[in-house]
């Protein structure tokens, strides 16, 4: 029996933004964080686990590089994650996340 993955997007805050200064945040982009499945499940290294609007954050952030996301990624399976890192979020995936909601 194969073990579930889990999809991850690692994104970067812009430097100088409000919220962070260049942070690497984890999206969960098939994880439902609300009710409705607007929000999807995050991870970053301080505040840990939280509810992510994935339009804000992509309007907010680049692109994480491997190199970057690194650290997160293996605090992450240390953790228990088993990750399948994908670049971007897609349809599919918003509507996977509101149906599991």
């Amino acid at each position: 029996m194969s073990e579930q993955k889990t999809k991850v997007v690692f994104r970067k805050w812009s430097n100088g933004d409000i919220w962070s200064n260049g942070d690497i945040i984890a999206l969960f982009p098939e994880v439902p964080a609300d009710y409705n499945g607007f929000h999807c499940q995050s991870y970053t290294h301080i505040g840990q686990h939280g509810a992510a609007d994935t339009y804000i954050i992509r309007a907010r952030t680049v692109p994480a590089k491997p190199e970057e996301y690194a650290e997160l990624k293996a605090e992450l399976e240390r953790i228990g994650y088993i990750l399948e890192v994908r670049s971007r979020i897609t349809s599919q995936m918003h509507a996977k996340r509101r149906a599991s909601a």
